[in-house]
């Protein structure tokens, strides 16, 4: 059977995504090949956070990315295609009139979602089929503008929550108390609720963490959460530049990886979770994994 190309655009606080994967068909089987996968760092959160809207230098940089991608996903083949933006281009004031210029300037349609959509595409990676169903767990993504929270009990996806929390909005001193409040309160009812949660951690800051302390990591894609703390520890003794030289990090990941780590931290430490599963799987992986199921839905239906 012939391949079939999908492609996800990623629109985020921090980076601009584009993640393209082939389809196969193998004795009933569906194949997922990844065939690129781009990321630039706009970092529009910056300026939402900051200011509530974003800068016309960005919005101009956003709309020759979308047209860069356009023209990529035309070489691909790309058979169809989702582009959602999150946090950062939600929360601006000027975010409807800037999806409009590019949709009108690149025939790119760019989907606002909220915190639940967001969560629910994250999920449609079937992580529930790697899932041990003695365990209750917890689907955390922590992005630059917000963190959805996800739980998922018999292998079910059983309730979804966002959180004004991200690391941009951290850096950028932008997080409410009462977010955190409410985060920490969430969190703990979930933890009395669901005795022995497990945490999936989900965003490109969890998966560096846990290549960063693979070594103290001996159960496949297992992060303790003592490990991780030791790491944030290290990693917030040193510069962001230090953080660049000593471990290789963009400079765009460097000075946001630790406030990944805390939220992680405070989440576990308020559920009581003692470790965390690391898939290294995201919001453009499930955006495909959806396109290829309606598409499979009507085939089935003809």
């Amino acid at each position: 059977m012939e391949k079939t190309n999908y492609a996800a655009i990623d629109i985020g606080s921090n980076a601009v995504r584009l993640l393209i994967k082939s389809v196969d068909m193998e004795e009933g089987t569906a194949s997922f090949v990844k065939e690129q996968l781009l990321r630039v760092p706009l970092r529009l959160g910056e300026d939402t956070f900051s200011v509530g809207t974003i800068s016309k230098e960005k919005g101009k940089r956003l709309l020759r990315l979308m047209k860069s991608y356009r023209q990529l996903m035309k070489i691909y083949g790309v058979k169809r295609y989702r582009a959602c933006a999150t946090s950062a281009v939600r929360d601006a004031a000027n975010g409807p009139e800037l999806i409009r210029e590019i949709s009108r300037k690149t025939g790119i349609k760019i989907e606002v979602i909220g915190g639940e959509e967001e969560a629910r595409l994250i999920y449609d990676n079937h992580i529930e089929e790697m899932l041990d169903r003695r365990y209750d767990y917890l689907y955390v993504d922590v992005g630059g503008g917000s963190t959805e929270i996800s739980l998922i009990s018999g292998g079910v996806l059983q309730s979804s929550r966002s959180y004004d929390i991200g690391t941009v909005r951290l850096l950028e001193g932008r997080v409410k108390e009462e977010s955190v409040a409410s985060l920490r309160n969430d969190m703990r009812e979930l933890g009395a609720g669901h005795p022995g949660l497990r945490i999936i951690g989900s965003g490109g800051n969890i998966n560096k963490l846990y290549r960063l302390a693979a070594a103290g990591c001996k159960n496949g894609m297992e992060l303790p959460v003592s490990e991780l703390s030791v790491i944030n520890g290290v990693l917030k003794s040193m510069s962001s530049e230090e953080r660049v030289r000593v471990f290789r990090m963009r400079p765009d990941r460097a000075d946001v990886i630790t406030f990944a780590a805390d939220i992680f931290l405070e989440i576990a430490g308020q559920c009581g979770a003692s470790v965390i599963l690391v898939p290294t799987i995201g919001l453009a992986d499930g955006i495909i994994d959806s396109l290829y199921a309606e598409d499979t839905e009507r085939a089935g239906r003809r």
